[in-house]
């Protein structure tokens, strides 16, 4: 399973199709579900007034999204702390993700980062001490001690699957669950979700203080069936696209029959199926939010073509610098300009006809045993 895992990084560095340049969308999702983080980590706050807070972002990645969270926590909890006339508080931070993930781009960040915490602090105070620790790994297993921790964030990572479903050989033709998949790849699909998910629930819930809190953002869908287009189009496009390189002669069709995505986009029944069946957790809130492919608009009458030419093709830039080490790791690197180029092409060829959106479940969890 571990080969497996380590092929998910994304994309490094701070090149152009580099993740910390690309993550443009992620940082949407992270904003619109912010007023459950900020309620999530001020209720957390005002409960306990730790005077020690340990707080781990799961997947966190590299570049800016990674400390804008981080930032917009502490920033929070200094203005209620101050509010409230309690003392000082210290953060330990505990950045998680794959052993490959470009942490030294995050530690080389450091230091602006606190310089900007400290100028944009200094009207009460400053911020007290603040601890970073990477934590190269897995999240589904122990990453911490017994206890250690009182708040987790995860935004945009835990749809992703710790391994490739088993038993999805007669998936023929396709990299997903699409209509054509047999109803036991649909069931594979689901089943390694549900391990996936009851694990990482687990080994978070012994890692929580009682009270402790977690904030999940990640992709869904808002009906029953799993055939549901609505939630994968960025998939299904890439499954397009990579049927055109055969077409041309320079993808093996046997190649695409042998690739699966370990992805899932679960309901909302199906995650609160999962935390309730786990037992350690209450919901306190638990919701569907959309996300428009065009950032720029939101009326599909009004958007100019130029609008949803750029639109598409910086999505298909956000897809590539998330997809493109597992594809490389299957396809080989040859094939993915072109297969980019393609993606783009029918990105904004849809585009142009509907309006498309992600869709995401936002989960607000307490510990309570």
């Amino acid at each position: 399973m571990e080969e497996v895992i380590e092929m998910l990084p994304m994309n490094g560095g701070v090149g152009d199709t580099s993740y910390a340049n690309n993550s443009f969308f992620q940082q949407k999702i992270m904003s619109m579900s912010w007023p459950m983080t900020k309620e999530a980590i001020t209720k957390l706050y005002c409960t306990k007034f730790p005077r020690k807070l340990a707080i781990a972002d799961l997947g966190c990645s590299s570049g800016p999204n990674t400390l804008t969270i981080v930032s917009n926590l502490i920033k929070q909890v200094e203005t209620t702390r101050h509010q409230l006339h309690k003392g000082s508080v210290e953060y330990q931070i505990f950045l998680n993700d794959l052993h490959a993930n470009d942490f030294n781009s995050i530690f080389t960040s450091l230091p602006n980062f606190h310089q900007n915490l400290d100028s944009q602090m200094a009207n009460i105070g400053g911020v007290g001490p603040c601890f970073f620790v990477g934590v190269p790994g897995s999240f589904y297993g122990r990453l911490f001690p017994s206890e250690s921790l009182h708040f987790v964030h995860s935004s945009y990572s835990l749809h992703w699957l710790s391994q490739v479903p088993e038993g999805v050989e007669s998936n023929k033709g396709n990299i997903f669950i699409f209509d054509t998949s047999p109803k036991e790849v649909q069931e594979a699909y689901h089943n390694q979700f549900q391990k996936d998910f009851s694990t990482f629930l687990k080994c978070r819930a012994e890692e929580l203080v009682i009270g402790g809190r977690m904030v999940i953002t990640s992709s869904a869908r808002t009906c029953k069936d799993r055939l549901d287009k609505e939630c994968c189009y960025a998939w299904l496009f890439l499954n397009l696209a990579l049927h055109d390189l055969v077409a041309q002669g320079m993808v093996e069709k046997e190649k695409i029959d042998s690739f699966n995505i370990p992805i899932y986009m679960p309901s909302l029944s199906e995650v609160e199926d999962e935390v309730l069946r786990e037992g350690s957790f209450i919901i306190e809130h638990l919701q569907i939010s959309r996300i428009d492919w065009n950032l720029s608009n939101t009326n599909l009458n009004n958007i100019p073509s130029k609008d949803i030419l750029n639109s598409g093709y910086n999505f298909a830039k956000c897809i590539r610098s998330v997809a493109e080490p597992l594809l490389v790791r299957h396809f080989g690197q040859h094939i993915i300009d072109k297969l980019f180029n393609k993606y783009a092409e029918i990105v904004v060829d849809h585009m142009s006809k509907y309006k498309i959106e992600n869709i995401n479940f936002n989960i607000s969890l307490i510990k309570i045993k």
